[in-house]
């Protein structure tokens, strides 16, 4: 049974974003929403950028030619400008905050997952009690400065998988997605979507810049993040995403984010060089 399934459709009711939020005359704006399971918010852009954050609920977030697994306890950081789509998986409490381009120099220049310190956090949530137009030189203007100081020391987590444009790669990738525990090579799906595997193998490395196997077990680590964050413990997780024990899980785990799955990674350093984050 599929973990993602099928795409769900737009949402009729899909609130927009506060033109004030993107135009408001200060360094960092908040946005505070609660959306239901299976909204889809189709692809858009924005004219700031973007951390996207939710406290419940499981946020699937298309940019940059990667889908990336954003769970509680993550934050997606978005540039300016840069196209991207949210899926929702349960109830989704979106916190979000859009930053001036003057307040963003240093920050990752792509897509970065960004794990959310318990200070982040509580910034986030009180950024989103305070009104837009906060006062520059009172408690909105110390809140915006600690956010962009932690915004710049968190940590990026490889839970983005750079996701395959050729359509017979396409299938492929959904195919694997919609059974986890499948473990056929390149060589058992070239008859089904109509290629060799010489030519799977090369397209895939080409257009994603992993091997196949390695892709696989990243897609696997990061719908096994999505589930250890609304609660399944690490040996449910490990047999739901096609891990024959929890010990190999725990030792991929351990080898992608240097931590044990049951601390589910929202704090661990990486063990991957993170994206630079220079101070503001």
């Amino acid at each position: 049974m599929s973990i993602i399934g099928q795409p769900p459709p737009r949402h009729p009711s899909l609130p927009p974003l506060p033109v004030s939020a993107e135009r408001v005359d200060r360094p960092l704006a908040a946005f505070a929403h609660d959306y239901p399971h299976g909204l889809s918010t189709g692809e858009h852009s924005h004219l700031r950028a973007q951390l996207l954050y939710a406290t419940a609920g499981v946020m699937r977030i298309s940019a940059a030619g990667a889908l990336h697994v954003v769970p509680p306890g993550r934050a997606l950081w978005v540039p300016a400008g840069l196209l991207h789509a949210v899926t929702m998986q349960g109830r989704v409490a979106m916190r979000a905050l859009f930053l001036r381009a003057d307040a963003v120099g240093a920050f990752p220049a792509g897509v970065a997952v960004l794990a959310v310190s318990a200070l982040l956090r509580e910034l986030v949530l009180a950024a989103c009690d305070d009104p837009l137009e906060w006062d520059l030189a009172g408690r909105g203007g110390h809140l915006a400065a600690l956010i962009l100081d932690e915004i710049s020391h968190a940590p990026a987590l490889p839970l983005g998988v750079p996701q395959p444009r050729d359509p017979r790669l396409r299938r492929l990738a959904e195919a694997f997605r919609a059974d986890l525990g499948s473990h056929r090579s390149l060589e058992d799906w070239a008859p089904e979507v109509g290629a060799s595997p010489r030519t799977l193998t090369r397209r895939f490395r080409a257009e994603t810049g992993l091997g196949f196997a390695v892709w696989r077990q990243q897609t696997r680590l990061a719908e096994a993040a999505a589930l250890l964050a609304q609660g399944m413990t690490p040996a449910r997780a490990a047999a739901a995403v096609g891990y024959a024990s929890a010990s190999a899980f725990g030792a991929a785990w351990r080898a992608a984010f240097g931590s044990t799955p049951a601390g589910r990674a929202a704090t661990a350093q990486p063990v991957r060089a993170p994206v630079r984050v220079d101070m503001l």
